[in-house]
């Protein structure tokens, strides 16, 4: 059922289902009969059962309808089983087999037997022959998880339990509640289901993950009940409150125990498996929302007194019982947040809005007072660290519902907020909001964790446009325009903090850029400035100097800054503002920073990401004025820079292992990148170099070809990023360079060409269609070359590339043949980018055309040669020999037909 190498997905597919129609109803059949005989056995072997019951699970994990392809996640689907297998999933003694495998064994056969049922209670609804048989279905597996629970009966195993947990899950996924509750023993399961429930979460040390599995059963079952119908009691009223304060009680009580252990682990620092079960939340809170709100309150409310105590304490206190408050504040706001969020996803109940503003409001209280008094001093402490990342998680959820474009702002919750702390509207909670993170930002320069987690929040807000504006109303957002330096923001001084520096930037500069103001970009970029001179000053003295780690330090961050500033300038206009400070004064600095860190990838990573963007034409923000010559300007200081690195890594000896990556290749793929930006950007006329002897583009181009043969083809596809980097820049070539490509040397040209038909095979889809457009346009070039049209001048390289296919006369044939295979006989989701250089390719080889059908058609089948031939003739139907656009689209209907019928 897994796909073979070399093998395409759509043969592979036909194997599968030929496989399960002939043979996989047999196996199933024969592993069913041996493990019941096994069973019946009481001498048999352990190792005996354990293989038939594996065969059982594979049997019923087969890919039926081919859509399994991401086996990393352990939740699974609706199991498509084949209609021929009714009569044995219908079959009661199939059920009771595996429930008797896993009562009489222990771990791994029982629970690979408990995956079995996970299985089967996944089974389609459409199998069974009517609602009757599905409905006793259901009801034996509610009567054997019903004994399960009822004996607890291996559930002290771990691998037992978690796919116990997994197995009631799968009940309500696959299940309508209102057939839940009209089965006889659903009032006697659902009262074990809770008791089980209850006793995992008092064992949150043991349960660990799986109790995922369980919140995600109980959060269905309330979902599921405004659609329930009928008298039958769903017995929810009387659990779920119950389920949800012991979570609550069970989360709270963790802190003290892992506090008084060396070896428990907290919870609260798996933060995906925290995520996953704060997500069921909301719907337990919210069912119950009165009472659930009260009991949050008795527990809020002394924690926040105690933590307000707190503030009042001398420095050298012992701060063991202020870990343990601020351990039980992190789960509750936490908890707070989630259910805010939860809000999204219910009715309009004004009564809930107020009862969010009661959460909300001793939330926001917490926060009045954590930046004061004895807490000034607990920034380092982990357990604070830990209480600052849920409060920006609450903010982050309570603007979702209550702040912003989307939000409700005439909503209950400010009524209460305005009542009992003045906050009246969304603007000021904004406020609160900003005043936090720029707190956060710092006082934690040290914990890299709640600095990522302030300024993704920070960017959150920036990016909405209205949410934006609002921001620009803000005092503490404005002053932080004014001040952004490492003296008012201490964690840009911290190497650990360099990648949040890009974040930072990116968040300043667009607010910045909403407004549009020559002056305000003028204040902004001053600091900027001024370090620039003071590089400037260090760059002119000694060189040693300029080498030291403190002006390193700070070339990394000016790098990362502008590069951030630069992703915010979106229009022309922004754009403008800053190219007019970059150039000429600064540019300068850059080369003589690349010409001194060429070898330090720490140094010229930075530079060339930033070079990287401020290259790139999106959304066309480098479109200068007609008599402007900033493009060409531009371009020569690129070249300066490309050249400069590109040498020195020339001259640099090679690095090959694990180093390689990171010492070269990087480096190397964003120089080509910064190069193919430009190139391709649309706002350079190339032709002025050459026409005023100019050599910047002839330099960048014969450095970028040198660097690109001095990478192996092999590490070049190895490295995603090389390789996309590398073929992009052979693309841009191809279409708007030729006559560049075929004055390469020999070996040179042959390098390239070749590893267009490599690139051809690649996995990733844009690097297969960049490939095929290079093809395509060095067999357009050669093809106008050799049928010129009367009185037209040859174009610059033609010659030359006609010399070069000569040369190599299995080019051209070689890649056609490569690309018939794709067709053929793979999966090429990317056909019409494929179409465009085969008719090229079928032109220029007419002849070879003739000799690779009749090879095709030869590896077939005897049985199937003609109807290939058929397919090849039809393919050439009503296509005459030119490479006109509409020519060129019959080609690529006809080829759709081609494959279509081939394949069949």
């Amino acid at each position: 059922n897994q796909q073979s190498p070399g093998t395409s997905l759509i043969s592979q597919r036909k194997i599968a289902v030929s496989f399960r129609h002939s043979a996989l109803l047999n196996i199933f059949t024969v592993s069913l009969q041996a493990l019941q005989s096994l069973q019946a056995d009481s001498a048999s072997e352990a190792r005996l059962k354990e293989q038939a019951t594996s065969l059982v699970l594979v049997c019923l994990s087969y890919d039926f309808v081919g859509t399994s392809l991401d086996e990393s996640t352990e939740d699974i689907g609706t199991i498509q089983v084949p209609s021929s297998w009714r009569t044995l999933i219908e079959e009661p003694a199939t059920m009771t087999l595996l429930f008797d495998v896993y009562k009489a064994s222990s771990p791994p056969l029982s629970n690979v037997a408990l995956e079995c049922l996970v299985r089967l209670a996944s089974v389609r609804r459409s199998l069974f022959a009517s609602e009757v048989e599905r409905n006793s279905y259901l009801a034996r597996l509610i009567a054997g998880t019903c004994d399960m629970l009822r004996l607890n009966q291996g559930l002290g195993e771990h691998a037992n339990y978690h796919e116990f947990c997994r197995l009631l899950s799968r009940l309500k996924t696959n299940y309508q509640l209102s057939e839940l509750v009209a089965v006889d023993g659903y009032q006697a399961w659902i009262q074990l289901v809770a008791e089980f429930t209850l006793t995992s979460l008092q064992s949150w040390q043991w349960a660990g993950s799986s109790v995922y599995y369980l919140l995600c059963l109980w959060s269905r079952l309330i979902s599921s009940v405004p659609y329930l119908k009928g008298e039958a009691p769903s017995m929810l009223d009387a659990y779920v409150p119950r389920i949800t304060e012991t979570f609550i009680t069970s989360r709270l009580d963790s802190v003290a125990a892992v506090a008084n252990s060396t070896t428990a682990e907290d919870p609260l620092d798996n933060e995906e498996q925290l995520q996953d079960q704060l997500e069921s939340l909301p719907h337990l809170c919210r069912f119950r929302y009165e009472s659930t709100v009260t009991f949050l309150t008795q527990l809020l409310d002394p924690a926040i007194a105690e933590f307000n105590h707190c503030t009042s304490l001398p420095p050298g206190s012992d701060p063991a019982a202020l870990n343990i408050v601020e351990g039980r504040l992190t789960w509750l706001v936490y908890i707070v947040g989630a259910v805010v969020r939860g809000r999204l996803s219910c009715s309009s109940a004004e009564p809930q809005e107020t009862l969010d503003g009661d959460l909300a409001f001793r939330v926001f209280q917490l926060i009045q007072v954590m930046d004061t008094g004895f807490h000034t001093l607990r920034y380092a402490a982990e357990s604070r660290q830990r209480l600052d990342l849920a409060i920006l998680n609450f903010f982050g959820n309570f603007r979702k519902v209550y702040v912003g474009e989307q939000a409700m702002h005439s909503s209950k919750v400010y009524n209460q907020l305005s009542e009992r702390m003045g906050l009246h509207d969304h603007l000021m909670v904004m406020n609160l909001t900003v005043t936090k993170i720029t707190k956060n930002l710092k006082c934690f320069a040290q914990c890299d964790k709640v600095v990522e987690a302030s300024l993704n929040l920070l960017q959150d807000l920036a990016v909405g446009f209205m949410s934006g504006k609002l921001l620009l109303r803000l005092d503490a957002i404005n002053q932080t325009l004014a001040q952004h330096t490492p003296e008012h923001f201490p964690f840009l001084n911290d190497y650990a903090n360099t990648r949040s520096r890009t974040i930072f930037y990116a968040t300043l500069g667009r607010l910045l850029f909403m407004e549009d103001s020559t002056e305000k970009f003028a204040a902004f970029m001053a600091p900027l400035d001024t370090l620039c001179e003071q590089l400037k000053g260090a760059a002119g003295g000694d060189p040693a100097t300029f080498r030291k780690h403190a002006v390193k330090h700070m070339l990394i961050g000016l790098f990362r800054d502008l590069r951030g500033i630069a992703s915010a300038a979106n229009s022309r206009r922004t754009y403008g503002l800053l190219f007019d400070w970059l150039y000429p004064r600064h540019m300068p600095l850059l080369l003589h920073t690349m010409e001194v860190f060429a070898d330090d990838p720490q140094v010229t990573t930075p530079l060339l990401k930033f070079m990287g963007e401020f290259v790139l034409n999106k959304t066309q923000r480098l479109t200068f004025e007609a008599s402007s010559v900033n493009g060409i300007l531009l371009f020569r200081e690129v070249s300066k820079l490309v050249v400069a690195y590109g040498r020195q890594m020339l001259a640099a000896p090679r690095v090959t292992g694990t180093e390689a990556y990171a010492s070269r290749y990087k480096g190397i793929w964003i120089a080509l990148t910064v190069l193919m930006r430009a190139l391709s950007g649309n706002y350079v006329n190339f032709g002025v170099f050459e026409l005023y002897g100019d050599t910047a583009l002839k330099d960048a181009l014969g450095v970028a070809i040198q660097l690109s043969l001095s990478m192996p083809l092999e590490e070049v596809m190895t490295f995603r990023k090389v390789a996309k980097s590398y073929f992009a820049l052979v693309e841009v070539l191809c279409h708007n360079h030729m006559g560049v490509v075929a004055a390469c040397d020999s070996p040179t040209f042959a390098h390239l060409a070749r590893s267009l038909e490599v690139g051809l095979r690649s996995l990733d889809v844009s690097i297969s269609s960049q490939c095929a457009a290079a093809i395509d346009n060095l067999a357009v070039f050669y093809f106008s070359a050799a049928n010129p049209t009367v009185g037209e001048t040859p174009a610059p390289g033609a010659e030359a590339l006609a010399r070069h296919i000569s040369a190599q006369p299995a080019l051209f044939p070689d890649m056609l043949r490569t690309l018939f295979d794709i067709v053929l006989f793979e999966d090429c989701a990317n056909q019409w980018s494929l179409s465009r250089p085969m008719l090229s390719l079928i032109l220029v080889n007419e002849q070879i055309y003739g000799e690779l059908k009749a090879q095709i058609t030869q590896t077939l089948p005897p049985a199937k040669r003609d109807k290939m031939e058929g397919c090849f003739e039809k393919l050439m139907a009503d296509v005459t020999r030119s490479l006109e656009a509409r020519n060129r689209d019959r080609f690529t209907q006809n080829l759709t037909v081609f494959r279509h019928d081939a394949k069949a």
